[in-house]
């Protein structure tokens, strides 16, 4: 590890850190944020980003890092075939690049050379066998990045990959649930507009359609002003 080499004890409150933050209720972002800052910190890391997977544009989009370099962070998108953080996806294993100047793999030689950066370390985040992204570690100095430093990066790689998943796997239920209610609503408001005015299903269905696409409004807002209505009907004739 470069100067400053940190203990055991170090790297267990670092895991324990991030091991917490994942358990809050902070914003996904957040918890990315505090991810590449404790692991930059606890590897002696120069820059770390965490660089995750865009399916539609198969390129890697940086979403978090604690670089202060205006430059690196601007850098130019990376297709997931590319590079060292592309070698790292297609092998499923940490990649180890020592010395970033004589790397063919290494995209962005430039930028390194003039922000100082000697030698990389990137490990996949993999959930369920699936790479999702990476998280890379640049050191100021040439380094032999040990078994060890290689543990410890995958450890804090799964953690992130875990917090994704979740905040991921959260995100689709509400989603799902918004769509359940939303039906839920269309066809209590179907049943209302078929009652009422003696329309079919289709057709009920096709005015709920047609108004919400002329007021710019969504099905389920016109199908709950349908709803409203009709309660604040049922409401007074029975007082």
């Amino acid at each position: 590890m470069p100067s400053g080499k940190k203990s055991y004890e170090d790297q267990l409150e670092a895991l324990f850190k991030i091991s917490k933050a994942i358990a809050s209720d902070n914003y996904l972002e957040d918890i990315l944020k505090l991810i590449v800052a404790v692991t930059a910190q606890v590897m002696n890391s120069m820059i770390c980003s965490l660089l995750l997977i865009d399916e539609k544009k198969q390129e890697f989009v940086v979403r978090a890092s604690q670089s202060v370099s205006e430059e690196y962070n601007k850098k130019p998108p990376l297709k997931i075939t590319e590079g060292i953080a592309g070698k790292a996806v297609k092998e499923k294993k940490p990649i180890v690049v020592k010395d970033l100047m004589e790397a063919k793999d290494y995209k962005y030689r430039e930028i390194a050379e003039k922000e100082g950066l000697k030698s990389l370390l990137c490990v996949p985040l993999i959930v369920k066998d699936k790479v999702i992204g990476v998280i890379n570690c640049y050191t100021p100095v040439k380094h032999e990045f040990t078994y060890g430093e290689m543990n410890i990066l995958k450890s804090i790689a799964h953690q992130a990959a875990v917090a994704i998943e979740n905040t991921e796997l959260m995100v689709k239920t509400r989603v799902i649930q918004e769509e359940l209610e939303a039906r839920k609503k269309t066809e209590k408001a179907k049943g209302i507009l078929m009652q009422e005015e003696g329309l079919k299903e289709q057709e009920a269905y096709s005015r709920i359609q047609k108004f919400a696409m002329d007021n710019r409004k969504t099905m389920r807002e016109i199908s709950e002003a349908i709803i409203l209505s009709y309660e604040m009907r049922k409401n007074r004739s029975t007082k």
